[in-house]
């Protein structure tokens, strides 16, 4: 393992969404690396997903955290999500939710919820 920080996402796999929310982040914490852990929707999947689907984003955070020193994870939501196609205040709502269930993990890392927008614009929802 390197000497340099990282931090964790868990972001959809829409393949727009992955850059601005690695260069967002990069900028934000000084950080060389994130962890990104996609899912389809997953906002929807955290809140409404099988316990299963739940304990596998919160296992791979485990080990961002634990093999990677992680101090930071997002949380992160988008216009034209196909996984999760709701208005943007549902979603806004959503990622405010899901910031306090990972907070509730137990984990002691700095928790926030992203919106990337129409423009491929990194929002924070919630710290």
């Amino acid at each position: 393992m390197s000497d340099s920080k990282f931090a964790t996402a868990i972001n959809c796999m829409d393949g727009r969404v992955q850059q601005p929310v690695f260069e967002w982040m990069k900028e934000q914490f000084s950080v060389e690396y994130i962890d990104m852990i996609t899912e389809a929707g997953p906002n929807k999947v955290l809140l409404e997903g099988t316990e299963r689907e739940v304990e596998s984003i919160q296992s791979r955070v485990q080990v961002s955290y634990e093999a990677h020193g992680s101090e930071v994870v997002a949380i992160v939501g988008h216009y034209g999500c196909a996984g999760n196609p709701i208005p943007k205040d549902e979603l806004f709502g959503q990622i405010e939710k899901s910031v306090e269930k990972i907070k509730n993990w137990g984990l002691e890392v700095k928790v926030l919820g992203l919106y990337v927008n129409e423009n491929w614009e990194v929002e924070v929802v919630k710290e």
